[in-house]
Parts: C-alpha cells; sequence; structure tokens
C-alpha cells in the first residue's frame, strides 16, 4: 500500500509533477526549484523516512510516496494516488536511477545486478510514460529524462550504467514521438554535478585541483540541472520535443580523467 506522507500537501489548484527519486541530490534540487516555480510536486523514493522528511522541509506543495519504479504495480497505484488526490497530472520527471559504483569489473558483473540496474534506469521511464501519457496529454504534458554523459563517454567499468542511460536517451527519442505533439518528450544527460546540498557545498567548496580536471574549469550544481528541467516543463520549451540537452560544462567533446 502506498502512503502519503503525513502532514503533506496544499491546494489542489495549479499544475503537478511528479519526480522520482526525488528524496536526494539532483532530484531533490528539481523538486525544490518547481515547487519555487509555483508547483505542486509529488516526491517518489525508496527510501520513505527521508522522503517524508524532505516533503516536509519543502513546505505545503510537496508530497510524498515511496515507489520502486521497476515495480509496475506500484507505479500504477502511485500515479491513481496522484489523480485521487490532484485531479490531473502536468509533468513526469525521471530520476530515480541506480548508479555503478565503478568497481564492478566486466568479469565480476552479475546478471541480476544488470537486470536491477536496467529495470530501474529503462523499464522505469516506460512504466511510469505509460501510465502517466493518458493525464499528461489531457493537459499538453510534459516529460524529462535524466540521463547522463556516460552514456555517450562511459568510464570503465560502469557497463551496466551506460548501457541503462544509452537506452533511456533512445526511449526518449521513440516516447516524442509516440505522444506528440501532446506530450513533450526531452531528456538532460549532466557530467560531473556537484550533487551535495547547499549548505554542504558551502561549508566545504570544491578545490581549484577538482575545477582543473575539466576542459573548461567548470563543476555543475544540483541547480543548472533543476534550472534546465524547469524550462523543459514550461511554456518557453513548447516547440522542444524529442531531444537531449548535455549539462557539463563543455566536457562532451573532451573528457580528462586523472
Amino acid at each position: 500500500m502506498i502512503e502519503w506522507s503525513e502532514g503533506a500537501g496544499g491546494s489542489s489548484n495549479g499544475r503537478v509533477a511528479l519526480v522520482t527519486g526525488a528524496a536526494r541530490g539532483i532530484g531533490l534540487g528539481i523538486a525544490a526549484w518547481l515547487i519555487s516555480d509555483g508547483w505542486q510536486v509529488v516526491l517518489t523514493d525508496l527510501d520513505r523516512e527521508r522522503g517524508a522528511k524532505v516533503s516536509k522541509v519543502l513546505g505545503d506543495n510537496a508530497w510524498f510516496i515511496t515507489m520502486d519504479v521497476s515495480d509496475e504495480q506500484q507505479v500504477a497505484l502511485g500515479v491513481a494516488e496522484v489523480l485521487g488526490q490532484f485531479g490531473r497530472l502536468d509533468a513526469l520527471v525521471c530520476n530515480a536511477a541506480v548508479a555503478d559504483p565503478r568497481n564492478i569489473t566486466l568479469e565480476s558483473l552479475e546478471l541480476a545486478y544488470w537486470n536491477r540496474v536496467l529495470a530501474v534506469n529503462l523499464s522505469g521511464p516506460m512504466l511510469l510514460a505509460k501510465h502517466c501519457a493518458p493525464y499528461l496529454r489531457a493537459h499538453g504534458g510534459a516529460i524529462v529524462n535524466l540521463s547522463s554523459t556516460r552514456a555517450r563517454q562511459s568510464e570503465a567499468d560502469t557497463e551496466a550504467y551506460a548501457a541503462s542511460k544509452g537506452g533511456l536517451l533512445a526511449l526518449t527519442h521513440a516516447l516524442a514521438i509516440s505522444l506528440g505533439p501532446e506530450v513533450r518528450v526531452n531528456a538532460v544527460s549532466p557530467g560531473w554535478i556537484d550533487a551535495r546540498d547547499p549548505a554542504a557545498r558551502r561549508a566545504e567548496p570544491l578545490t581549484e585541483a577538482d575545477h582543473a580536471q575539466h576542459p573548461a574549469g567548470r563543476v555543475g550544481t544540483v541547480e543548472d540541472v533543476a534550472s534546465m528541467v524547469a524550462w523543459l516543463l514550461s511554456r518557453h520549451a513548447g516547440f522542444v520535443t524529442g531531444q537531449e540537452f548535455v549539462v557539463d560544462g563543455g566536457m562532451s567533446k573532451k573528457m580528462v580523467y586523472v
């Protein structure tokens, strides 16, 4: 049974967004940015305790439900809960993902782990799009999938993650055709993003050595990604669909590792 977090939720007026994997990092930044922009946001995550706490901090326009995005029953129930509460859905942001710890060699890669990464990172966005599409169509809605620059320029020992994110880009392009013109579908691919919360970033800023690893000398922040997602969900991006937007500080053509 999917439960709403206690003490959350505000008025049912206005645009409603469903943001997965939103209890931390980039997902939390996206949720916070959308709320500041007037959206009502339903956050999902597997960590119920953390998600409930985060939704309370974000205020009356934040809600939380636990959801495993790779479980179709949980996705269907979650979307039904959103519609039951708000009567509409205007945007879907698929951020939930399993990230490689970067130490699983190909020889050590187990099929069960491979399947789990692809289930969350690729099957999850497909299931969410499947169950959200009818309601997004009703309001000229939009979908943004969070991919990664690893989809194109991977590191060693990240086969599962790279494959899942590459597939997510292909899924994005296909959904844009299948759901158009009523629903716009785009992807945002972050490079190296400092995903810590603002307080942690202020307390321990990145060093010059961190920045020196990048050709343009820039490291991204959660807000860089969140503002791009917000723009793609806005009326200002009404002619934009089927695209990948790379947020990597100019690293796409020249990756540097030390």
